[in-house]
């Protein structure tokens, strides 16, 4: 110990040859000047002596203090500890002792007595005055050490002792395991039928050809493996280090897939599912697969990555192509007969604020039920309804039990119960969450792009998102259902607002199932005139629709509109708006805010161009790629510093700085 403390001596010994040379040569020159040169020079060794003599009286007087707290075997094997250890002071931060094995390993023989230990381990220094035990991560010159803190006691002063262990080789493997992680990769190709229906064997071989060489490079930049399960299906396995990369990369297989020339107006689009973070490989290809089946379920075109703690998705920008056979249709009315043949009573519930898709689509199934001589309601919340007109025209004409409003039908609920959710699968937006967990039974008939945190109870859940309207699925299903007893013109005309009312009268998102079910409704003797009067808008509603319109700024070839206090008639006339805004020149999509009962809603349109299903889901919502929706609350300020850091803007504008920012992200991830 004292061979270090005076490690600085030939430096002092220097310094004293020469001033004692300056000072005899001084002598010679001015006798004047030798004498008060003579005074400081006796000053100056007088205070050096004392202060070398401190250091060395407090470096003893530690030592002793050390002593004084640990026995003889304790204060023997802190000098010989195995590891290093390093004592420092609380009060000035300073290093003041250390054992050799901290000098040889940690510090390559370097003397660092007096050092600040902030200066030396920034991290230790954050965390000086930890608990006994506590143990943290350290890097220090590319060697990763946990350092572990206890403390001895000197005097008045607590003193913490720092443990090294070094396990950099420990840490790099586990790193290495992490990294090494595999992930199931499952691809399918959407439209495999569709794009290949009326191609050349040549053709097709040359289509083929190229996905699979794009699958390849895509999976060849990693050091995974990539097979071929089917025609249209392939799966691979990548470490956790690569998939890291493709995600960063945004998956750029699915825009060079898309790419692909195929002679036709048909674009090859791939579905990509990712299982992630799985303790076995068996648990990430059941990962990947439900992947795989929500990325199918929201439209195709996309990647959906599943782990433990949920979902993400990347990319479905493109529009779907319809994939939809009657063979589907038939099977689940035969089991959906089943289910209402065995059941006592059926209720049908669609979505909260019901629109003549929900309710239209329920109305006409529950009349084919009611055809098979079976007991039917319709779930409809009498005051929040988007409905009115078609409610008073079908108790106008023979179906006014027809209707139960959730309190009525929650006291017939019994075990045989049958409830048919229709127009939405998330239990979060049914008319009645109670009524829903009342039931035991469950089907859901849906046509919304699959959601996160869809009903998983279900008995039947036909679900279609290329279909139109779930008033389109539910004509269909009625050709088999009620084959020789059909439903009458005031139920098809139920039906037909509902498919009316979300292909935007036959505009927006229709197929050819789309204009046969509304054939075979006209057959039926729906009327497309006393359809179009369910429409109808009051004075009030025309005129919140104009003022919205009026109020719209274009952002990026968007249409937001945001007009506060126009009243009730906003959740009719905000869709109405949205449609309106579409007909602008240069406006790709449009976006309405409108506020009721402190609750910020987001009704959003496009024409395809821009999916504002992402969008919207990036505020909580979801929906379709060409019509969406979402809602948001935003809690009133309390204290003065949240008052003054909104500086007085409201809840709409808060939500409309979060829908630019959504908008922006949307295109950054394109």
């Amino acid at each position: 110990m004292k061979k270090k403390l005076w490690l600085f001596e030939p430096l002092i010994l220097i310094l004293f040859v020469l001033a004692t040379g300056f000072l005899v040569a001084t002598a010679f020159l001015d006798l004047r000047a030798f004498y008060v040169e003579l005074a400081v020079y006796l000053g100056v060794v007088a205070i050096t002596l004392k202060k070398m003599g401190n250091i060395q009286k407090n470096s003893y007087a530690f030592l002793r203090a050390i002593g004084e707290n640990l026995d003889a075997a304790q204060y023997d094997s802190l000098a010989g500890f195995p590891i290093p250890v390093l004592v420092c002071s609380s009060e000035s931060g300073e290093i003041v002792w250390y054992n050799d094995l901290f000098r040889s390993q940690i510090m390559g023989d370097e003397d660092i007595y007096g050092s600040a230990l902030d200066a030396v381990f920034p991290a230790l220094a954050e965390e000086g005055q930890q608990g006994e035990g506590y143990g943290r991560d350290v890097e220090y010159e590319g060697r990763m050490l946990t350092v572990y803190t206890s403390f001895t006691q000197r005097a008045e002063e607590k003193m913490p002792v720092y443990y090294f262990v070094d396990n950099t080789a420990l840490k790099l493997d586990a790193l290495e395991y992490y990294e090494t992680r595999p992930s199931v990769i499952l691809m399918q190709l959407d439209n495999y039928d569709e794009l290949l229906q009326y191609s050349k064997e040549s053709e097709k071989a040359h289509i083929l050809g190229q996905i699979e060489f794009l699958m390849e490079d895509f999976i060849g930049k990693t050091n995974g493996f990539l097979c071929k399960l089917d025609r249209d299906k392939f799966l691979a396995v990548a470490e956790e280090r690569h998939i890291r990369e493709i995600i960063l990369g945004r998956f750029d297989i699915l825009d060079r897939v898309r790419s692909i020339p195929t002679g036709s107006r048909l674009q090859p689009t791939l579905s990509i599912g990712i299982g992630r973070g799985a303790h076995t490989l068996n648990e990430s290809e059941q990962l990947a697969r439900q992947a795989l089946d929500m990325a199918l379920g929201r439209g195709g075109d996309q990647v959906a990555e599943k782990t433990q703690n949920g979902f993400e998705f990347y990319g479905g920008v493109s529009k779907g192509v319809e994939k939809r056979t009657k063979v589907k249709s038939r099977m689940v009315a035969t089991a959906l007969a089943e289910l209402i043949d065995a059941a006592g009573e059926v209720l049908m519930m669609g979505h909260s604020f019901a629109d003549l898709d929900a309710v239209g689509s329920g109305t006409g199934l529950a009349a084919g039920i009611r055809a098979r001589g079976k007991t039917a309601h319709v779930v409809v919340d009498p005051q929040k309804n988007l409905v009115q007109p078609l409610l008073e025209r079908m108790r106008e004409n023979g179906y006014g039990d027809l209707y139960l409003s959730p309190e009525e039908a929650m006291g017939r609920v019994k075990d045989d119960t049958l409830l048919i959710v229709v127009d939405t699968h998330s239990p979060g937006y049914v008319e009645s969450r109670a009524l829903y967990e009342a039931c035991h039974d469950v089907a859901v008939i849906d046509h919304h792009r699959l959601m996160v945190g869809h009903i998983d109870n279900a008995v039947i859940f036909y679900h279609e998102q290329f279909a139109s309207s779930t008033s389109e699925m539910v004509a269909e299903l009625l050709q088999y259902l009620n084959e020789e007893r059909p439903i009458d013109s005031y139920a098809a005309e139920a039906l037909l607002s509902g498919i009316m009312l979300d292909t935007k009268n036959f505009i927006m998102k229709t197929g050819v199932r789309t204009f046969e079910a509304a054939a075979y409704l006209k057959e039926l003797g729906a009327d497309t005139v006393e359809v179009k009067k369910l429409f109808a808008t009051s004075i009030e509603t025309y005129q919140s629709k104009a003022h919205l319109v009026a109020s719209a700024e274009i952002y990026r070839g968007c249409a937001i509109a945001c007009a506060p206090g126009l009243g009730s008639s906003m959740r009719l006339a905000a869709p109405q708006a949205a449609d309106e805004l579409l007909g602008i020149s240069g406006v790709i999509a449009s976006f309405v805010l409108y506020e009721t009962d402190g609750v910020v809603n987001f009704s959003a349109r496009s024409m395809g161009a821009l999916n504002v299903q992402i969008i919207m889901e990036k505020l909580g919502g979801g929906g379709h790629q060409t019509m969406a929706g979402a809602q948001m609350t935003f809690p009133i300020p309390e204290s003065p510093e949240e008052q003054a850091a909104q500086q007085g803007r409201t809840a709409l504008d808060l939500a409309k700085d979060l829908l630019v920012g959504a908008i922006d992200g949307y295109y950054q991830g394109r």
